[in-house]
């Protein structure tokens, strides 16, 4: 176990370079590097998360598995996540973002690839909960890159570009997966994605590096001139003392439960949105996965612009923004889900205007003002916090999504007829509560 944390350490600083065109040549080209590795690689794991969602319909009309347990499996992962997030969030804060992201993306195509080989119930249960673990390396070790490579006043912004990541890593598993399992059935919606992030690792590894001071350089606090207040005399001891301060700050608490509601809607739009489409509204796979497609189209737009609007025009105050996009995300809900059938372009805005809100939301409360709030030494931590919650919401949702979907199914003359309006309640309530919580949050400060 030591040569492993060991493995994953970050290295020890290097004298500091003293020629400052060579420290900000260096850093602007790390800069490039990271932003965009940590983007487009954890866009293309994302690929390997939501394989699940892809494959509901074949696997229950296949009789492999019903709707109930097909929520329990799908609940796997969110335990797996939430839990791997927490305790990855910690470790980030120590490691070699290199390594230690490279290996969670690895690890996590393995579990894809082994998915789909085994009629036993728990062995899907175990291996997707697996799969959950590997995932909670990425956005502990992406935001940790992001506080170690970027400053206060641009974070913000860098945030919002990383952000598009996860709407960019859903339109391709929502067309690209679709697209497999139309063609050559649903375990190509697991082993596609599987064998693309096995290459992916090994890519992000040449690109990715580790803390600027590790490379001779300053600080980005330093090399920007750009301190926000003091994190507090405790924080500046230790990165475990941050660490320990972000589990004292209620305000890190009210958030991560405002993202735990906000999430049960947005998994529960990623998780059943597919089977609501085509059964509630009568779309086809291919349709149904174009339409949910939109989404992340859109949420590249709200990612970007939120840290835009946020910085720029609320000089990084996040909860004006936060109540904008919660009542953005209620309308485009409501459009959803009692609109009448046959109007796909009032569809198709619906999940525009979803897209643009939920990924805005998700943006903020789901980690970007968590690290705002927190000591920078402990981004990690903070990130972790908000993950646990955020997806134990989500495994909850899963949960309790798949029973209400259970108890409105009926069977007439062999045919299954679903009925989602419990459901459909259940998702409005969750993202009410999170405008909520949200706006308790107003007067919150940013720290150093």
């Amino acid at each position: 176990m030591k040569r492993l944390l060991a493995f994953f350490a970050s290295g020890a600083d290097r004298p500091p370079l003293s020629d400052r065109t060579e420290v900000d040549r260096l850093y602007r080209r790390y800069r490039i590097a990271v932003m965009t590795t940590i983007t487009l690689g954890y866009g293309i794991a994302y690929t390997c998360r939501l394989g699940l969602s892809v494959v509901k319909k074949p696997l229950i009309d296949g009789g492999i598995f019903t709707a109930e347990q097909l929520g329990l499996i799908g609940s796997a992962i969110f335990y797996g996540y939430a839990f791997g997030k927490l305790i990855n969030g910690f470790l980030a804060d120590h490691a070699n973002i290199k390594r230690f992201l490279c290996f969670g993306v690895f690890a996590s195509a393995l579990a894809n690839i082994g998915m789909g080989w085994s009629p036993w119930l728990w062995a899907w249960v175990a291996l997707w909960a697996l799969n959950g673990w590997f995932q909670g390396f990425g956005a502990p070790a992406g935001m940790v890159a992001l506080s170690q490579w970027f400053s206060n006043r641009e974070r913000g912004r860098y945030y919002g570009i990383w952000s598009t990541a996860h709407s960019f890593g859903e339109g391709l598993t929502f067309v690209g997966s679709a697209a497999l399992v139309t063609w050559f059935g649903w375990r190509a919606g697991f082993l596609g994605p599987g064998l693309l992030c096995a290459v992916l690792a090994g890519v992000m590894y040449v690109f990715l590096q580790d803390r600027p001071p590790t490379l001779g350089l300053p600080p980005v606090a330093a090399w920007r001139e750009d301190h926000g207040a003091p994190a507090t005399a405790t924080a500046a001891h230790s990165i475990w003392q941050a660490q320990l301060t972000v589990l004292k700050m209620p305000s890190i608490w009210v958030l991560a439960l405002a993202s735990a509601t906000m999430y049960m809607t947005r998994y529960g739009m990623n998780s059943w949105g597919m089977l609501y489409l085509q059964e509630a509204k009568g779309y086809s796979d291919l349709a149904a996965g174009g339409l949910l497609a939109l989404n992340p189209v859109a949420g590249i737009a709200g990612c970007v612009a939120y840290g835009f609007i946020s910085d720029r025009f609320f000089g990084a105050r996040r909860p004006p923004v936060n109540l904008l996009c919660a009542v953005l995300e209620l309308l485009a809900l409501a459009l959803m889900f009692f609109s009448p059938p046959g109007h796909p372009l009032l569809m198709a805005f619906a999940f525009l205007l979803y897209g643009f809100s939920i990924n805005g939301l998700v943006t903020s409360l789901g980690g970007l003002f968590a690290v705002d709030l927190a000591p920078k030494r402990a981004a990690g931590a903070a990130m972790g916090v908000i993950g646990v919650f955020s997806y134990l919401g989500a495994a909850a949702q899963e949960r309790i999504s798949g029973y209400l979907i259970q108890q409105g199914t009926t069977l007439a003359d062999g045919v299954r007829h679903y009925d989602f309006s419990r459901a459909i309640y259940f998702w409005l309530g969750s993202s009410i509560v999170s405008l909520l919580l949200a706006a308790s949050l107003w007067r919150a400060r940013v720290r150093d």
